[in-house]
C-alpha cells in the first residue's frame, strides 16, 4: 500500500469566519480528510465545525504539540505510512511557523511522504506585508527575554542589527504581556526607530500601524491582551 501525504494546514488567526480568510482549496482539503494531527483537540474540533465539517464525532485526532516526544512521532508517522492522508493543524496560523508541525514534516521527508503545504493566513508574513519594512532581509526571533535586563539588551541587539545588517526584526509576546514589551521599546530603542505594531490581524478590530519610537511615545496604544506582532526597522 502506499503511504499517505501530509497536509499543512493552515488556520485563521482571528474570530473570522473560515471561508472568509482560507481558499477555497483548503476547505475542500479538510472537508476529505479523516484523520487530523492537532495542536489542541478542542480548537481544532471548533475550527472543522466552523468551516462547514459534518461527523466530527467520527475523525480522528492525535495531539501534536511543543511537547510531543520523538518516539510519539514515531509512532504517528505510522499512520501516514500505512496509507492515511493526514492534516497537520495548530491553534491558529500555519503549522511550522512559530507553531508544532516540523517534526513530523521532517519525519515526513525522511521516510519519502509527500508534504503539502496549504497557503493560508500567517500573522507574522502578513505583519511583515503592511509595515513598509524590508521584506527581503528580515528575521523573526519569536519572543524576546522576560527578564527586564535580558530583555533590554535582546532589544539593543535587534536595534543594532537594522541598522548594521538593514534588517526588518520580527517578534511576537504573550498578549497579556504585551504592554510591558511596548514600554521597554518605547525606552530602549532610538528615537527615529520605526516600530510597527501589528493587532488583531483579520479581525474585524484589526490595526496595523507604522510610526517612529518619537510618535508613538505621544499616544502609546493600549494592546493589552490583543495579539500583537512586533516590527522594526530604520
Amino acid at each position: 500500500m502506499p503511504a499517505g501525504k501530509i497536509f499543512i494546514i493552515p488556520t485563521p488567526i482571528s474570530d473570522a469566519d473560515p471561508k472568509s480568510v482560507l481558499s477555497e482549496k483548503v476547505i475542500r482539503t479538510i472537508h476529505g480528510l479523516k484523520t487530523f494531527l492537532v495542536e489542541n483537540i478542542r480548537t481544532a474540533r471548533r475550527f472543522l465545525s466552523s468551516a462547514g465539517v459534518r461527523n466530527i464525532q467520527d475523525l480522528r485526532f492525535e495531539v501534536l504539540d511543543k511537547n510531543t516526544e520523538q518516539r510519539l512521532l514515531e509512532h504517528l508517522i505510522l499512520i501516514v505510512r500505512n496509507g492515511e492522508d493526514v492534516g497537520v493543524m495548530s491553534e491558529a496560523g500555519c503549522p511550522g511557523i512559530a507553531d508544532p508541525g516540523s517534526g513530523i514534516t521532517i519525519l515526513a521527508h525522511k521516510y519519502g511522504i509527500k508534504v503539502i503545504p496549504l497557503s493560508g493566513p500567517s500573522s507574522i508574513f502578513l505583519a511583515l506585508m503592511a509595515s513598509g519594512f524590508n521584506g527581503q532581509n528580515f528575521q523573526f526571533h519569536g519572543y524576546l527575554p522576560i527578564h527586564k535586563e535580558e530583555r533590554r539588551k535582546s532589544i539593543l541587539n535587534l536595534e543594532r542589527m537594522v541598522y548594521s545588517k538593514n534588517q526588518t526584526q520580527i517578534f511576537m509576546e504573550t498578549p497579556y504581556r504585551n504592554n510591558k514589551i511596548l514600554d521597554a521599546l518605547l525606552r530602549v530603542l532610538r528615537p527615529d526607530t520605526l516600530l510597527c505594531l501589528a493587532v488583531d490581524i483579520t479581525s474585524e478590530n484589526e490595526e496595523i500601524k507604522t510610526k517612529s519610537i518619537n510618535e508613538w511615545k505621544k499616544q502609546v496604544p493600549d494592546i493589552h491582551k490583543k495579539p500583537t506582532i512586533f516590527l522594526i526597522y530604520k
